[in-house]
């Protein structure tokens, strides 16, 4: 269990770079727009958004080299685009060259939302592959809170400090892409693969108790001979759970609250130092509840956690557009704003990618994962974009309001639709999940 423990840290350190590189932006946000002269449309499509386009791209796409070439050797070539993105956009001086490294980076979050779960997934035992996988999202979260802290630290070292806020990400980069060379490929991949005597080697250091061959029969009668694909209708289930959960997840607005923390503190009131700080705050309430949600989610289940984060949000968000509707400061805002984080850490944030990488058979694992990713990506390329805009036209309390209603049918669906995944092998819930058609 050790080595599966140090395995499935090593790889989940691809959030932390995931989490950094999202949020580090925030930092240089309006500084950016200030330099370039930007309009709000202009600075929310093309300087802050690009990333997430890149994102969406990674994610559509990440599942080819997931399949064909491993998680493993995927997950280093991650590395290497964050390494570059970051070197790229911390040394440019114009909006189109720094969007494009900014692109690069999000090819790399996009693909690791798919290759590391995926990777974690396959290795862990299924009693506890909740928090094993789960761990990807808190090194997501640790990457947030070390971003919020970089920003405010370096924010002081006057006109390129937004150049070392983006590019210190090159160092933890560089580190992860040494690291990710000394665990092995999936055994459950290379038997997919046919590749059978380096799957027995991995797998007799996972568990020298389990009975190989029955566990490799048991992989073969789940990948069938034909060419499969994840929208046949058989898969019709997992296909709209993994849509579902990834299309509430971001009409929660978390990423369009991460991409602007300090821009909406700022709305609210704050100065722009008190902003930084707050946000600082909240990536650490972040941390705290994440670990909370890795603590539960093989005791309490995937849909408990997401019936909390559900009603977390409700509450939430309902009084944040208050606050903004009736002036009620910015105090009341932050305090409402770390339920709101709570409620997202315990809930969407822990379960989305354990849940998305249970729901599919072996062979179109990655397929699914990518599908997943997708809509996840899409909608959080799109949301963040608008957010400036929004916020002159409309204003953030109709903004955050629509938000809350949001919540209020995923909680719906939760109820009526989720199923619960804990304590199942993954051959078990695909069976179950096609054979319910």
């Amino acid at each position: 269990m050790n080595k599966i423990f140090i395995w499935s840290f090593t790889v989940s350190l691809a959030g932390f770079l995931f989490g950094f590189d999202t949020i580090v932006i925030s930092g240089a946000d309006k500084t950016l727009q200030n330099i370039w002269g930007s309009s709000d449309l202009f600075h929310g499509m093309v300087v802050m958004a690009m990333a997430l386009w890149g994102t969406v791209i990674g994610a559509i796409f990440g599942g080819i080299p997931t399949n064909r070439i491993g998680r493993k050797n995927t997950l280093i070539w991650i590395g290497v685009l964050y390494f570059v993105s970051a070197i790229g956009s911390a040394t440019v001086n114009d909006p189109y060259t720094f969007a494009f490294f900014r692109f690069i980076g999000g090819l790399g979050v996009g693909a690791s939302t798919i290759a590391a779960p995926a990777y974690i997934s396959e290795i862990a035992p299924a009693k506890k592959r909740g928090r094993l996988v789960a761990m990807y999202q808190f090194s997501i979260v640790f990457g947030v809170l070390v971003a919020f802290i970089s920003n405010y630290l370096l924010s002081n070292l006057g006109e390129n400090a937004w150049r070392w806020m983006i590019g210190v990400e090159a160092f933890p980069a560089f580190i992860f892409c040494l690291l990710i060379f000394r665990v092995p490929k999936s055994p459950r991949w290379l038997i997919t693969k046919g590749k059978i005597n380096e799957a027995i080697k991995t797998l007799k250091i996972i568990d020298p108790q389990k009975d190989i061959e029955l566990f490799i029969k048991s992989i073969n009668l789940d990948t069938p001979k034909n060419n499969e694909h994840i929208f046949l209708k058989k898969y019709r289930i997992p296909l709209l759970l993994a849509f579902f959960i990834a299309f509430f997840n971001q009409f929660s607005g978390i990423n369009a609250f991460w991409y602007y923390a300090p821009r909406i503190l700022e709305e609210a009131g704050l100065g722009t130092s008190s902003a930084l700080l707050s946000s600082v705050g909240i990536g650490f309430i972040n941390v705290v509840f994440t670990l909370l949600g890795v603590y539960l989610i093989d005791r309490s289940g995937r849909k408990k956690l997401m019936y909390i984060g559900s009603f977390g949000y409700i509450l939430s968000l309902g009084l944040v557009a208050a606050a903004f509707f009736f002036n009620w400061g910015g105090i009341v805002i932050v305090t409402c704003f770390f339920v709101f984080v709570a409620a997202h850490a315990m809930g969407q944030g822990t379960v989305i990618w354990v849940f998305i990488s249970e729901l599919f058979p072996n062979h179109l694992r990655a397929s699914g994962q990518a599908f997943g990713s997708s809509v996840h990506w899409v909608l959080a390329a799109a949301i963040p974009s608008l957010i400036p805009s929004l916020f002159s036209i409309i204003g953030p309390g109709v903004v955050f309001a629509f938000f809350a209603v949001m919540m209020i049918w995923q909680l719906i669906w939760v109820h009526f639709k989720m199923p619960e995944t804990k304590g199942k092998s993954l051959e078990k819930l695909s069976k179950n999940l096609t054979e319910t058609l």
